[in-house]
């Protein structure tokens, strides 16, 4: 994508590219270096209690990160669509650029505060190992407080944004399609096959999966949350409930890269440079036995 080989306004580059580094940054503070480290190697220098709360505070800023990267890049497709006016001075690779620091900058401050919700679970040669959750976390009204903040920030702000700004996106698109259905059946070319209206359909399959694909990714969690916090059930109360939490906690860690699968795997441009780089290694052998050969 960085390459700009993939037939994509560079405004669009970089919201994309954005997205793909925060969520390769969660891959590996959340599952290389904080889930398969800690069921696996539990005792390295990463189970650290300094080190995994900065593991962990980084990798909870990069899946919100990869969350509101997303809503920023449905404001950027809301605006090329549906506010022509807007978009010379919106859509630009320096406004991207801007929207871009100043949402990273606001996520990694929100984050500042997991810094310090942790203690150690155990202590060796007086080395503290691992990071429990402090019992004020669940009590104090502060941090029940910023945990409610930030499920409100992500995802339930998300969900209202991506949900409103795509039925906005397709309602205008829909009604592009109409009007030029009317023009064209007032034309005399009847069965000839419209590009525009092609690129407008797919437009809105894409923007159905990805609305879509957001809410029920992370309904389960958010459903989870009310009800630990509102009925106050224990969440180990049940066997049923905590698969019904695994799950959720599951299906939300893989909505953090489905969206730059969704967007980037349905450009044509991008598969043709994507088979081209799996072919690389096998042409380049190829080549060179070739060259040796002769």
């Amino acid at each position: 994508m960085s390459r700009g080989k993939c037939g994509l306004s560079t405004c669009t580059t970089y919201y994309l590219v954005a997205m793909a580094t925060a969520d390769l940054l969660l891959v590996i503070t959340h599952f290389l270096l904080y889930r398969i480290n800690m069921y696996y190697f539990p005792g390295s220098f990463v189970n650290i209690t300094p080190v995994c709360s900065v593991i962990y505070a980084v990798s909870n800023a990069a899946g919100e990160g990869s969350v509101w990267l997303s809503v920023t890049f449905t404001i950027d497709r809301f605006v090329a669509i549906c506010c022509r006016r807007l978009k010379a001075k919106y859509c630009t690779k320096k406004t991207a650029a801007l929207v871009l620091a100043t949402t990273c900058s606001l996520i990694c401050l929100e984050t500042i505060p997991l810094l310090f919700t942790f203690e150690p679970g155990v202590i060796i040669d007086n080395v503290p190992f691992f990071c429990v959750p402090k019992s004020s976390f669940y009590t104090e009204p502060g941090w029940v407080g910023y945990e409610w903040f930030d499920v409100i920030l992500t995802p339930l702000i998300p969900f209202a944004l991506i949900l409103l700004l795509n039925v906005l996106t397709v309602s205008h698109i829909l009604v592009a399609i109409r009007v030029r259905k009317g023009l064209k059946s007032q034309s005399k070319v009847q069965n000839h096959k419209d590009p525009e209206m092609d690129n407008r359909r797919k437009s809105v399959i894409l923007l159905f999966a990805v609305s879509g694909s957001f809410i029920l990714l992370w309904s389960i969690d958010v459903i989870n949350f009310f009800y630990y916090n509102i009925i106050g059930a224990s969440p180990i109360s049940n066997d049923s409930l905590v698969i019904f939490e695994q799950t959720g906690y599951m299906l939300a860690n893989f909505s953090f890269c489905s969206n730059t699968f969704i967007y980037m795997v349905t450009q044509s441009k991008f598969r043709e440079q994507l088979k081209s780089a799996l072919r690389y290694p096998v042409t380049s052998i190829r080549q060179l036995i070739n060259k040796e050969n002769n």
